[in-house]
């Protein structure tokens, strides 16, 4: 592995962060760090961070990463190669003219969400205010393409033969509810009968007593379908079980300790890897702790990765959290409400802590694309939003990125709310094929 030299005038976490990242994860390169222009002299090629010099690529310093703590910043935007920037700057001196340490390090850290902000519905940072939102650019994998462009210009200054990063493809889904009709109390089954009936739904009044006589599949029932498919095409999916301990108007699962979910955990972890979706109020009296031992304890399994149910999450708090419970993997990095790139990339990362400008063990797994958030958010047909998915696929796999994707298995059974998609995935997922062959 070939070893580049960044010279800087200053040396701090936040660089180290970001090189690691750029450097090490993205472009498979050692690098050292040196604030001594003796180091350099001789070189015949280096990076200079905020300052020309010749043999370098020189990139301008906007002060971002010397800076501790969090202050408001809005960074100006501009334009590098076709591809939008931020932290833009005037004047031609510099081989970028943009700011790209700054840039990644605000996007990866998610400055902007510990400023103030007025929640959501359900207590979450909106899309809205995002910068990436408010310029139009949510659904470009920004940092992604600066890392594919300036992979290509290091690789024709310095001679060295840079290889680039192959796409690929994690599905992963959140068993929310496992069933539809079946398994149920007899409370939670009368309840559906007398609310089905007070809106004169004879249709899921007969579904609902076909499935419970066992003369049809429950439509939520998904899970041998899952299987088969990734069999074929040769995937290793991720679940993310919600292991609820109480029933709420947000934690619908049928317990845990259930023989029909304990079946359910039991055969998810024989496929591929079980994570816990902590329940819509698991800050709450250690709930997390509780239902973390649960699903440990049903599927005989250490559990080290997470997403949140609902996407609730708050900086630095939910990371603080996970990483107290043994949590060293998170897939909660996207919005509920929008599709897109919340971090402005579908490469894993881990996370920076601003508060005590630390860099953290846990590993953060961004995902763009949520069928709940397509179907129920965006109103999307199954069409539209199948077009949108390969969309972001295609720019993933542009950049040599990796798409995350977050369905339910409710989506993919036969609910006739959801009509059409399961054809729609399987379509899809032969597509993923075909360009890990390409």
């Amino acid at each position: 592995m070939e070893t580049i030299v960044v010279y800087s005038t200053e040396n701090t976490t936040r660089l180290k962060f970001v090189l690691d990242w750029l450097l090490r994860e993205r472009m498979h390169l050692n690098y050292t760090i040196t604030t001594n222009e003796t180091d350099i002299v001789n070189l015949p090629f280096f990076i200079s961070y905020g300052r020309t010099l010749p043999n370098s690529i020189s990139i301008p310093d906007e002060q971002l990463l010397w800076k501790t703590g969090v202050q408001k910043i809005e960074p100006p935007a501009g334009n590098w190669k076709d591809i939008p920037t931020l932290f833009a700057t005037t004047g031609s001196e510099y081989s970028l003219p943009f700011d790209l340490f700054s840039a990644i390090f605000f996007l990866l850290s998610r400055h902007e969400e510990y400023y103030h902000y007025h929640p959501d519905k359900h207590g979450r940072y909106p899309a809205t205010k995002s910068v990436l939102y408010k310029n139009g650019w949510l659904m470009r994998p920004l940092a992604d393409e600066w890392v594919s462009a300036f992979r290509k210009m290091a690789q024709a200054v310095s001679g060295i033969h840079i290889e680039p990063t192959p796409f690929l493809f994690q599905p992963t889904y959140d068993i929310d509810m496992a069933y539809s009709h079946l398994h149920k109390s007899v409370g939670r089954i009368v309840g559906a009968y007398v609310r089905a009936l007070l809106r004169g739904d004879v249709k899921q009044i007969s579904e609902r007593t076909q499935v419970l006589k066992k003369k049809q599949k429950d439509p939520y029932d998904s899970f041998r379908w899952l299987r088969q498919m990734h069999k074929e095409y040769d995937l290793k999916p991720l679940y993310f079980v919600l292991s609820c301990l109480k029933t709420t108007a947000f934690d619908k699962n049928i317990h845990p300790q259930h023989p029909a979910m304990v079946r359910v955990i039991k055969n998810l972890a024989k496929e591929g890897a079980v994570g816990i979706h902590p329940s819509y109020f698991s800050e709450r009296h250690d709930a997390l702790s509780k239902e973390k031992k649960m699903l440990e304890q049903v599927s005989d399994r250490g559990i080290h990765i997470s997403r949140q149910h609902y996407i609730r999450m708050k900086m630095p708090r939910t990371y603080h959290m996970l990483l107290e419970h043994g949590i060293t993997e998170d897939y909660s990095m996207g919005y509920g409400s929008h599709l897109g790139f919340r971090a402005g990339t579908g490469n894993s990362f881990v996370w920076y802590d601003l508060e005590k400008e630390t860099i953290t063990p846990l590993r953060i797994f961004p995902f763009c694309f949520m069928d709940t958030t397509a179907h129920y958010e965006n109103k999307m047909k199954t069409k539209e939003a199948f077009e949108q998915l390969n969309e972001m696929s295609l720019k993933l796999h542009q950049t040599g990125s990796t798409m995350i994707t977050v369905f339910h298995n409710f989506s993919l059974g036969t609910s006739a709310e959801w009509k059409g998609w399961r054809a729609a995935y399987e379509q899809f997922m032969q597509e993923q094929g075909a360009k890990f062959q390409s």
